[in-house]
């Protein structure tokens, strides 16, 4: 076994637990040490947003927390990437260079140049799977093409050997004699000046022990009602584990095996049909990545080629108002509302107000894209673009075009007693159920009854229903003509 020390570089695995790379250099021989880099130029057009920015600076402050345990440190650095890794060899004398896959279109050529240049330069590299159950290029239809439809694509996934069991933390991480320069983390500047995180800060707990927290009580409290409850917005029916397992605070595999683990009271019971419904979420987590893999355009462009040929509009008072809540219909405005104070939002509710902005409002999906980018903590760049892509219907197994959520009818159906609307358009808290979704159709006395004036107090639609519905589908129509019209 080597006794030169070895690198570790942190990324999106910010854990101790079930880490490749990290077992990968305690197995090599010689002193660990972890390092992370701040390059956020090298993410391409998708450098972190301003939420995700704020999650990772309380991230990082966890893994610090947790590598002191073990006596080490975190050593951070600025980028470029590979002038870092170079440096860091050649200060500790290192033989060898370990980290984790990642599967963004800017980082793989990223990462497949650095790897090139270490191996060249004669040290050691290795790299791992440590974000997801499958490998993208493990799975492929018979021909050997890579799937666009989720079902084919998730039984070719179940079909292969189960995702093997999590690895444990290491038992101990050697120590350098010596420890290079590093930044203190307030010098990345990744909390926000004005502080604005107050609402990020009630509502989560960033780290490996929050991811922990988290995950159990899934288990005890959600896992067993999820079919019923996964699609309630007011209640604590999923999982909230996204934004962890976009920064690697916990891993797919440790998920997967503490679900399948779990005590199944009969293959009737809602604990089962639980685990089924949940681990096919984390299937489409995997279908995300996947795509991306496989099409890397599609986190800008429609995986659907016609659709480059939309008739989008543009108009900036309608996204304005969509991106603070003020479209006139509640469930859009609650959920854009979560969004802005928490970081999150529910998934049904994503995909509602993502069908508003592109077919009530007819404005691109890249528009969308772009604000969850900068407001959502689980900002994951696979995820979003196959999210906005579904609902705009230019995307892989997507969503017709013709599909169009109703907001209203939504609302009733998923938020049906208004609680969550309630909480989050505190303005329309005293209208009653048979109003709380359509406060318009209420009578002048039900709206003063509750201290609603709409226009003033709480605003009007932006758009009638109908006509935004007849105006979506003649779009639809223009891209029909416009196709045949350039294809040979």
């Amino acid at each position: 076994m080597s006794a030169q020390p070895s690198l570790v570089w942190f990324r999106q695995d910010l854990r101790i637990q079930d880490n490749p790379a990290l077992v990968a250099a305690e197995r090599h021989g010689g002193p660990v040490i972890p390092a992370f880099i701040w390059a956020p130029e090298e993410e391409g057009l998708w450098a972190p947003g301003a939420a995700s920015r704020w999650w990772l600076h309380q991230s990082l402050t966890s893994l610090e927390a947790e590598l002191r345990r073990y006596g080490s440190r975190l050593v951070i650095r600025r980028g470029p990437s590979v002038a870092v890794l170079t440096a860091l060899v050649r200060e500790t004398g290192a033989s060898a260079v370990f980290w984790n896959r990642r599967y963004e279109p800017a980082i793989v050529e990223r990462d497949t140049n650095i790897q090139e240049k270490l191996r060249a330069a004669g040290w050691i590299v290795g790299t791992f799977n440590a974000g997801l159950l499958f490998e993208a290029w493990d799975v492929h239809t018979k021909q050997g093409n890579p799937f666009k439809v989720f079902s084919p694509f998730w039984k070719a996934c179940l079909s292969l050997p189960e995702p093997p069991a999590p690895l444990g933390a290491p038992k101990k991480l050697p120590l350098p004699a010596t420890w290079p320069q590093t930044l203190p983390l307030a010098d990345l500047e990744l909390e926000p000046k004005r502080d604005w995180a107050s609402g990020m800060r009630a509502a989560w707990s960033p780290g490996t022990r929050g991811a922990a927290v988290q995950l159990e009580r899934f288990l005890e409290k959600a896992l067993p009602r999820y079919v019923e409850a996964r699609d309630r917005p007011a209640l604590e029916g999923t999982s909230r584990l996204s934004p962890h397992l976009h920064f690697g605070e916990i891993s797919p595999r440790q998920i997967w095996h503490a679900v399948r683990g779990r005590r199944q009271p009969g293959r009737q019971g809602g604990m089962a049909h639980g685990q089924d419904a949940y681990l096919r979420q984390l299937g489409w987590r995997e279908f995300a990545h996947y795509l991306l893999y496989h099409f890397p355009h599609t986190t800008d462009h429609p995986l659907r080629p016609e659709f480059a040929n939309f008739p989008w509009r543009e108009d900036t008072d309608s996204l304005r108002a969509w991106q603070r809540g003020r479209t006139g219909y509640p469930l859009v405005d609650a959920g854009m509302r979560e969004l802005w104070s928490t970081g999150w939002m529910h998934n049904r509710v994503r995909m509602i107000v993502a069908s508003f902005l592109v077919k009530h409002l007819l404005l691109p999906w890249q528009a969308g894209a772009r604000w969850f980018w900068d407001t959502l903590v689980d900002a994951d760049l696979a995820n979003n673009s196959l999210g906005w892509q579904w609902v705009a219907g230019c995307g892989a197994d997507a969503a017709p075009y013709f599909r169009i959520f109703h907001p209203v009818r939504q609302g009733e159906k998923c938020d049906s007693n208004g609680e969550y609307v309630r909480r989050w358009v505190p303005e329309l808290r005293k209208l009653d159920v048979p109003w709380i979704h359509k406060p318009w159709e209420a009578s002048p006395a039900a709206l003063t009854a509750a201290g609603v004036e709409l226009g003033r107090t709480y605003p009007k639609p932006v758009v009638e229903h109908t006509f935004a519905r007849q105006r979506a589908l003649a779009a639809l129509a223009v891209m029909k003509k416009r196709t045949k019209r350039i294809t040979p």
